[in-house]
Formats: structure tokens, sequence, C-alpha cells
């Protein structure tokens, strides 16, 4: 078990990042850091019909240059809201466990946050009550460089490659198109949520290997 672990702000990310608080007494989340674009700051990836698909929170143009992650609004004149509940809804409406967590979801996506670290906030907080873990949320005061934490994995869990975490792996288990795909992995944490409930906790202890905890 890590004392403490570093990571970015995320919306609903994927489960390699959970594994990393399941297995952590404290994370850390970079507020000072600047916004990073086409990240998991700002989408998730969820497992439609099609494969997969990016849930994106779109914010404000122009505001992104060097904007620090607690400063940066979201785009609420677009209706990304009605759109990343529709997703959710066509592709995990038949999960198993998609009535029992449907409405902290939606509940989470539906209020109306102005800023993006207020949504994935209260996005982490809801998924660690779901998934019962119950490691300490704290917020950077200033920006950390890297290279000072060993366990810094800010810049680790990207969509544009495999998550750069020693010991992790994917364990598959049952998805809604599975059958069509076979196992996708790198999805939000919302398709191990729905698709597992109660055993999300479990599956991810056992997905990073102890000796690397």
């Amino acid at each position: 078990m890590r004392e403490e672990v570093l990571l970015s702000s995320a919306y609903f990310p994927p489960a390699e990042y959970f594994s990393l608080i399941a297995t952590s007494r404290k994370v850390i989340i970079e507020r000072q850091e600047n916004y990073l674009k086409q990240t998991y700051r700002n989408r998730c990836m969820v497992l439609g019909a099609n494969g997969p698909l990016a849930l994106i929170v779109p914010v404000l143009r122009g505001s992104f240059h060097k904007t620090a992650m607690r400063d940066l609004r979201i785009d609420n004149s677009r209706r990304w809201r009605a759109l990343h509940l529709r997703g959710i809804t066509s592709a995990y409406s038949a999960a198993p466990f998609f009535e029992y967590y449907y409405d902290m979801i939606s509940q989470v996506i539906s209020r109306p946050f102005d800023f993006l670290l207020d949504l994935n906030t209260e996005a982490l907080r809801s998924v660690c009550e779901a998934a019962a873990l119950h490691s300490e949320i704290a917020f950077t005061e200033e920006y950390i460089p890297e290279g000072i934490s060993a366990d810094d994995f800010r810049y680790s869990i990207s969509p544009k490659r495999p998550p750069d975490i020693r010991g992790y792996s994917h364990i598959p288990y049952t998805q809604v198109f599975g059958e069509k795909h076979g196992f996708t992995g790198r999805l939000s944490i919302i398709d191990l949520l729905l698709n597992n409930g109660p055993e999300t906790g479990a599956l991810l202890l056992r997905s990073l290997d102890s000796s690397n905890r």
C-alpha cells in the first residue's frame, strides 16, 4: 500500500487511475498545472455497439492556453451533458449494474458546474464511494515539478498510449459488447463499475501487482 500518490484531475478516468487510488492511503490531485488538451482531464472512453466512444467535456475556447486546471471553465453553452448521458445509456443499459449506478453518474453529469475541476472532483468522490475506496483526497497548493515524487502518475495515464504504471495489468471481465469487440481495456471506470458492481474494488486491487503498491 502506497502512502501517497499524485494524480491529475480527470473526468471519469479509466480503471488504472482508480487502481492507484485503491492501493494508496492518500491521493493528491494536481490543480495547479496548466490544462493539457486531448487527455483524460476532460474526456472519458466508453464502449458502445460500434466500439470505443469518447465523451468530451467542452471547455471555453481560448481559456485553455496556459490556464491552470483550477481556473478552467466548462463551455456550458453546448449540450454535452445530454450527449454524455445518452451515450452512457446506449452503451450500458444492458449492463448488470446499470440500474444501481446510473443515477449516481447522471447526478454528477447533470450538476451545473462552471469549472472542470469541480466536475471531476465530484465524479472522483462519487465513484470512490460507489466502489468503497476510502483513500484520503487532497489537492496541490502549488505546482509540483516532475521528478520530485516517486509516486507521480500525473502524466502516466493517457488516451494516446498504454498506462505507464509498473505492475499494472488489465484483468478481463464481461463487457456488454465484449462478444462483438473482444475485451477492451483503457475504458472509463464507468465500464468497470456498471459491469461488475460491488466487485469493482476487488478488481482494482488485483489489477496492480502487490509488489508495486
